[in-house]
């Protein structure tokens, strides 16, 4: 949960912080341009469906309280929507990347047993060794990759009102958007009871990149 929170709140502090550098600064004076999570979090999207997540999906993934974008002060509306929506999913991917490039410099500190536990550990493996030295450290930066890869997967599937849906909706002829909104919260209940294996096919294989890495670097 601490590094969903902070998870959560980079990504929304990036979507605030290039909407600013942008033209347009409403996240930013409503306090959006922040890691402090009390402003970015959402009772339902931020705790409730994460625990849903982790006992149907095996994964903790949701939403934060969304940005507020107010598109008419962009000088190029199509363009700068669309950068935006993606500065989210951009900042988990460089936070994932982060934490495995901390947890390789943990790796060649003599540190593999507690790098392997991590792993087993969110593998569900049964018995790990939880003792061994600097296992909190690389829990929580194993985690810091799997919860930010999972967040940047599932905030780049195109089902309102994830980001996904902000880019492909720039590129839908009007009646289409407007039927496609629609979707909403309903498509995102049907993602979460039923789509694991969907976001599992793309997640999976990005994770067993970064795992990949890990074990060569």
């Amino acid at each position: 949960m601490v590094v969903l929170a902070l998870a959560f709140s980079v990504h929304e502090s990036a979507h605030a912080y290039v909407a600013m550098r942008l033209g347009d600064p409403t996240a930013y004076m409503m306090g959006r341009v922040t890691l402090n999570p009390i402003k970015h979090l959402d009772p339902w999207g931020s705790i409730a469906m994460p625990l849903i997540s982790l006992f149907t999906f095996g994964g903790m993934i949701g939403w934060a309280k969304p940005c507020p974008v107010t598109p008419r002060n962009f000088k190029k509306i199509r363009r700068d929507e669309i950068l935006v929506s993606m500065a989210g999913p951009a900042s988990n991917l460089v936070m994932a990347s982060l934490a495995m490039i901390a947890l390789v410099a943990l790796k060649h500190a003599g540190a593999v047993p507690a790098i392997n536990a991590a792993m087993d550990m969110a593998d569900r493996v049964q018995g790990v060794d939880t003792s061994v030295r600097l296992f909190p450290v690389a829990m929580f930066l194993y985690y810091g990759v799997t919860i930010n890869l999972l967040l940047f997967v599932f905030k780049l599937i195109p089902i309102p009102p994830l980001d996904g849906s902000h880019v492909l909706r720039q590129f839908l002829p009007y009646k289409a958007e407007q039927a496609y909104n629609q979707i909403g919260v309903y498509g995102l209940m049907v993602l979460f009871l039923f789509g694991g294996r969907l976001i599992g096919a793309f997640y999976y294989p990005v994770l067993n990149v970064f795992d990949g890495l890990l074990a060569s670097l």
